[in-house]
């Protein structure tokens, strides 16, 4: 590469580092916000919210990354016309074509990540995250220590706890349980404790009652305590077992997947065909996204009042990228055989992308003016 390709490559891979950090801690942050309010509310630890946001942290950044490249292409296009360094360039005999080397060098690296993310960090992640939630569910703990909430544990048990305090006390707690057939337990306290012993998690309840009403005879037995131990790991039960999400699956499984994978999964076929060339084409759209952003920009020359219609014009066209995206989702996940439709916005970008590019470069007709005309006559 020579000098200058060097260093508008170098432009642009600062800019892209520098937008995808802005957009990944920005979604990420949002993401965080939510899942710190609900991991902390079923009573657990900063260690696992910062294990479950780290997992999540590749699929932020594959999402971004297309983004990045685009809002990096247009900024460091639209800087260079400002400083005249493309007019310099483009005097010196450098076309759009030639002039889009780095640019397509920027949208390969691009590409790569995004191919690396798709392929094996994503689907590695979420396989992660996948197992620690399964891990929390089997957690009787976090199902249980909810605050202010009627949870259901499992069909026909309720549970409502007022007040859990900082040292794990809870306050006020209601629980009933109406899974035999023909009666109904309702245990109400002022104060109870989760104890973990061998034989598994149990419920010590303090000042209550336990009311047991036959639903036959309508007769209702009233026990009042001042300490008593239930066993509510076995009054709740384990949690059933999990499907594995195709998220989570490596591509080739998803080309290659067999019926007891499918049946396990509860999706259909087309949906592992698309969704394993879905990965593939990722790629080939975030070279689309890099690519456009520096088309869009070479179709205005030098102004003065900047280039606004261009950058306006290039969100535009990533927005009609996205919803490409969008549709080929929709229709290649409604027949098996149409799963080539995943390539189809990148392929299209691509091209848009090309022929902005020989537009830009062909010789603008300048406009005669009243003198030149007459001249002619």
């Amino acid at each position: 590469m020579s000098r200058f390709d060097r260093y508008m490559l170098s432009q642009l891979m600062v800019m892209f580092g520098f937008f995808s950090l802005v957009l990944a801690m920005v979604y990420w942050v949002n993401r965080a916000v939510l899942l710190f309010n609900h991991l902390i509310g079923d009573g657990q630890s900063v260690r696992i919210f910062v294990e479950l946001t780290a997992l999540t942290l590749p699929n932020v950044i594959r999402i971004m990354l297309p983004l990045s490249a685009f809002a990096a292409s247009v900024y460091v296009m639209n800087r260079m016309s400002n400083e005249s360094e493309l007019v310099v360039a483009q005097s010196a005999g450098l076309s759009p074509f030639r002039l889009a080397r780095p640019a397509l060098a920027f949208g390969v690296v691009v590409a790569l990540l995004v191919a690396l993310l798709s392929n094996i960090l994503v689907p590695a992640s979420q396989a992660g995250l996948a197992e620690r939630q399964a891990v929390m569910a089997r957690n009787i703990t976090a199902r249980v220590l909810t605050e202010g909430k009627f949870i259901h544990p499992s069909e026909g048990v309720t549970l409502f706890i007022r007040q859990i305090t900082p040292l794990g006390e809870m306050r006020d707690v209601f629980l009933s349980d109406a899974r035999r057939p023909g009666q109904r337990t309702t245990y109400s306290a002022r104060r109870a404790l989760l104890v973990k012993v061998s034989g598994g998690t149990k419920l010590v309840m303090f000042d209550g009652t336990a009311q047991t009403l036959t639903l036959a005879n309508r007769k209702l037995a009233v026990t009042r305590f001042q300490s008593s131990t239930y066993d509510i790991g076995a009054l709740i039960g384990p949690p059933g077992a999990r499907r594995p999400r195709l998220e989570e699956l490596s591509t080739p499984a998803l080309l290659f997947p067999g019926k007891a994978l499918i049946a396990a999964t509860g999706a259909t076929r087309a949906d592992f065909l698309y969704e394993a060339n879905t990965r593939i084409a990722e790629p080939l759209t975030a070279l689309a996204a890099a690519l456009l952003g520096y088309a869009v920009m070479m179709l205005g020359g030098f102004s003065r009042f900047g280039n606004w219609r261009q950058i306006g014009a290039g969100a535009v066209g990533l927005i009609l990228l996205q919803m490409l995206v969008d549709w080929s989702a929709g229709v290649g996940t409604a027949n098996a055989s149409l799963w080539p439709v995943a390539y189809l916005p990148g392929v299209v970008g691509i091209l848009a992308s090309v022929a902005m590019l020989w537009q830009a470069g062909r010789p603008r007709r300048r406009r005669a003016s009243p003198a030149e005309g007459l001249a002619a006559t």
